[in-house]
């Protein structure tokens, strides 16, 4: 965790102000909310820009599409009725109404003065449906083609229409037949005009705009909340891994994120989680390193310590003897200093060869085979067997049983040899060593030791009561080497009451 102590400065400063804004905020919420709904924004809207877009113009290509048809309808029903009247008026056979099919729709026959010559129904003899001057380019061009020149003009009767404008030249009563216009804007023959009106193109073209208007806005609107709700249930699975990375981030340990069933993200989380478990594994590979570390400096610090406790009574002892001979040495003979200084070295290089072996614990590589215990039980009893002839009294000692175990046959030794040892100092006159695959126990029939005292013998150094103590050479680690060097190798030493009424020390350990 970083100090949150301000540097020191030479100016003071309001709090806070080094941190960029937003810093107070809860980042991993306001990041995840900002760019999940920037991104859902922005998606929404682009897709429903792009698409408000096309329907724009697709209304307005309908719109003209529709026109031009319901246009080019028109024309063909006035270019159809200005030939069939040319066609009448060609043969001198043009009747007292000319016959018209669609509503509004009105033709006449305009003689080169622009007069009316021939008129439909729906129209007056004395009013043209155009002036002949307004379609006079239109009467000309006829004239040169032949076919009808269609355009859009005011008709007299009905507003805006198509009009269509054939000229028929020598034609009966034509004054010439090219067909030429004069100066004034007649024309030298008749001419033949038919006009449809555009109201009702006109009409369903702006109801269809108005529609068109009223729809489409609505048509964005429900295809913007369909976008709003699809890419809320496509995001949803972002969502979900953006909450498990900040469960993890938050909890520091071990987690993964939900896999969807398939697609990218499912890919994205698989590989995002063999990315969390190797850093996992990384981060426990350094934890496990730095307790490592830390442990080996603990027991280095307790070396140190012990050493120095344990060490300073021997030595405080023997520069006393060494001084009172030297002051004294009528007193404190040489006959009688050398073995009592002897004694006293001995104690301290059993001392400190123990102190060594508990200090290489966990730092030294160890072998791993099939150790027949029997055999180092029997080796450890033939040492307590010495150990228990030099005390007064006579202790037996007996292996029963046969078995295997997965150890450094080395440590292993040591390990049987310092419980037998603890075994034969504290035994009345019986020590009983029984061996089974993984597990040897050592009982005597010595006083014991109490439930509650069980664990804390097995700490450097303790010492019980008098039964127990160090009163005939040893050094206070027995116990505590026998349980570390077990544990070292995958097993474990605990104890409890023995069947011949003392102690049993039972020692576990892998057998394959």
């Amino acid at each position: 965790m970083r100090s949150a102590s301000p540097k020191p400065s030479g100016t003071d400063r309001p709090a806070g102000a080094d941190r960029p804004a937003g810093a107070d905020r809860p980042e991993g919420a306001s990041r995840s909310a900002g760019a999940r709904g920037t991104l859902r924004w922005r998606l929404t809207l682009l897709t429903t820009g792009v698409v408000a877009l096309a329907l724009v113009i697709g209304a307005v290509v309908l719109v003209r599409l529709l026109e031009g048809g319901r246009v080019e309808a028109l024309d063909d029903a006035a270019a159809t009725r200005a030939r069939t009247v040319a066609s009448l008026v060609a043969s001198d056979q043009v009747p007292d109404a000319l016959g018209v099919v669609a509503p509004g729709e009105v033709v006449q026959v305009l003689d080169g003065a622009g007069r009316v010559v021939a008129t439909s129904a729906n129209a007056s003899l004395t009013l043209p449906v155009v002036s002949l001057a307004d379609v006079a380019d239109e009467a000309a061009e006829s004239a040169r083609t032949g076919e009808p020149v269609l355009t859009t003009a005011d008709s007299a009767y009905t507003g805006s229409a198509r009009v269509a404008v054939l000229a028929v030249p020598g034609a009966e009563g034509s004054a010439a037949g090219d067909g030429s216009t004069a100066t004034d804007g007649s024309t030298a023959g008749d001419v033949v005009v038919a006009a449809v009106p555009l109201g009702d193109v006109a009409a369903t073209i702006r109801a269809l705009a108005l529609a068109l208007v009223a729809v489409v806005p609505v048509l964005v609107l429900g295809l913007g909340v369909v976008v709003w709700v699809v890419l809320g249930r496509a995001l949803r699975p972002v969502e979900d891994l953006r909450v498990a990375a900040d469960a993890v981030a938050a909890e520091g340990g071990r987690g993964s994120l939900p896999v969807p069933a398939s697609g990218e993200l499912a890919a994205l989380a698989t590989t995002l989680n063999a990315m969390l478990d190797r850093l996992d594994g990384a981060v426990q590979a350094a934890q496990r390193s730095a307790r490592r570390e830390h442990e080996a400096a603990t027991r280095q610090r307790a070396f140190v310590a012990d050493a120095a406790h344990e060490l300073r009574s021997p030595i405080t002892g023997l520069r006393a003897a060494l001084d009172v001979a030297r002051e004294h040495p009528e007193a404190y003979p040489a006959a009688d200093l050398v073995p009592d200084l002897d004694d006293g070295v001995r104690r301290m290089e059993v001392l400190v060869e123990d102190l060594l072996l508990l200090a290489r614990v966990g730092s030294r590589p160890l072998a791993r085979e099939r150790v027949a215990l029997a055999d180092v039980a029997r080796a450890a009893v033939a040492e307590g067997a010495a150990a228990a002839a030099a005390r007064s009294g006579e202790v037996s000692l007996d292996v029963r049983g046969e078995g295997v175990a997965l150890a450094d046959a080395e440590v292993l030794a040591r390990v049987v040899r310092n419980l037998v040892a603890n075994g034969v100092r504290h035994a009345v006159g019986r020590v009983r060593i029984e061996v089974s695959d993984g597990e040897f126990a050592v009982d005597d029939d010595g006083a014991g030791i109490a439930v509650a005292e069980r664990e804390r013998v097995f700490e450097r150094f303790v010492r019980l009561d008098a039964a127990r103590e160090r009163d005939a050479g040893g050094s206070g680690l027995g116990l505590a080497i026998a349980r570390e060097l077990a544990r070292e190798q995958g097993g474990d030493v605990v104890l409890a009451d023995s069947a011949l009424g003392g102690l049993r020390a039972v020692v576990t350990l892998p057998v394959g």
